[in-house]
């Protein structure tokens, strides 16, 4: 894959054989998120999992202490009391089966999280095929299904972010922005792992943390140095 001339000065920042400390990390992803908007920085934490075993996924949600830097709209598929409870508490669009019909007539996506009660999953369930591969779908694990509709829009408004372990063994997330800066970031960071490091599955045997590299949204990888606790 050929790479711009940014990339390629940004990468010369960086020695790919070493294992850098969290902090002098965060500071060469910083240093070499170069665009003229304000990056995303990410972290990729390879796992000693196998994604194909049921008894091996990776699944859940942290809320990260000074939030992701972006704006989240958040859409609630509810009714009655919930439905009303979902709109004080600042959900962006509410509604139940007429937002269904739109988002499988419509293809109509324009949320980035779907909440809901428990009794509504069943009128959920039809637009399953849209949201599912979509990473939208609702679900118990990442709190997104749930009788505390205030508090699970205030955590997700708050910086919650969900993560799964894709095919390849690897949870991918954001942790903040680039202006956010070092102590930020970190603290982002910390939170995180620590969040992967509970959810390790008991059937998950040897090394279970693998690798962990950091990134800006158009920056090259760096490695970071991981040490159990």
């Amino acid at each position: 894959m050929k790479h711009g001339k940014n990339y390629e000065n940004a990468a010369k920042k960086i020695d790919s054989s070493k294992q850098y400390e969290v902090n002098e990390a965060l500071g060469l992803a910083i240093e070499t998120a170069t665009a003229k908007f304000d990056e995303t920085i990410e972290v990729h934490i390879r796992l000693g999992v196998d994604p194909r075993s049921a008894d091996q996924q990776v699944r859940g949600s942290v809320v990260l202490p000074n939030g992701t830097g972006k704006s989240v709209r958040v859409l609630v598929i509810a009714k009655g009391d919930k439905a009303e409870e979902a709109k004080k508490a600042g959900a962006d669009t509410v509604g139940a089966e007429e937002i269904v019909t739109k988002i499988m007539n419509d293809n109509w996506l324009d949320f980035d999280v779907c909440i809901t009660s428990p009794d509504m999953m069943g009128v959920v369930g039809r637009c399953a095929k849209v949201l599912g591969p979509r990473g939208l779908m609702p679900n118990p694990k990442s709190g997104t299904v749930t009788m505390d509709i205030a508090k699970a829009i205030k955590d997700v408004k708050a910086g919650k972010v969900e993560y799964r372990v894709d095919r390849f063994g690897i949870v991918h997330s954001a942790i903040g922005k680039k202006s956010f800066g070092v102590e930020k970031l970190a603290e982002n960071y910390e939170t995180f792992v620590d969040a992967i490091v509970k959810a390790k599955p008991q059937a998950a045997k040897g090394q279970y943390i693998k690798s962990i590299n950091l990134a800006s949204t158009m920056g090259p990888g760096v490695k970071v140095l991981y040490r159990a606790k």
